[in-house]
């Protein structure tokens, strides 16, 4: 099942990269390597490395990617604002929690950094620098 999240987006992510415009020269398009794209998407980078993290909170599967995928960019965003993780996981609303999921105290704040090392790196030490403080990292 943990694989099976990252493989969908990766997939995904593939089959509308080959969707493209072939009006230009006859040349062949060059085809990313799955590497490269999967590096260069902030989705498939962290959906692998919720997969990779195996967090407790998931032992029965990993919530659909689309759920779990919408917080990182928020948590960047709040970031951006200034706030901290505390702030986030607490008053700031954006604990990753589902309709039919949760998450454990110390597995929202892994997924804190997986989701800021995927879709904001600036923001990476600052995040580990909290994290360490709190004595959560």
């Amino acid at each position: 099942m943990h694989r099976t999240t990252a493989l969908f987006a990766l997939l995904l992510l593939v089959g509308t990269a080959a969707c493209g415009n072939s009006s230009d020269d006859d040349k062949p398009a060059a085809e990313p390597s799955a590497s490269a794209t999967q590096s260069a998407d902030p989705l498939v980078k962290f959906t692998s490395a919720v997969d990779d993290a195996h967090l407790h909170s998931y032992e029965t599967g990993i919530p659909a990617y689309q759920e779990l995928s919408a917080f990182p960019p928020q948590w960047c965003e709040a970031l951006d604002e200034g706030h901290s993780v505390e702030w986030m996981l607490g008053d700031g609303g954006l604990y990753p929690i589902g309709q039919d999921w949760g998450t454990k105290k110390p597995d929202a704040y892994q997924l804190v950094l997986l989701g800021t090392r995927s879709y904001c790196p600036k923001h990476v030490s600052a995040v580990t620098d909290e994290l360490k403080a709190s004595g959560a990292y």
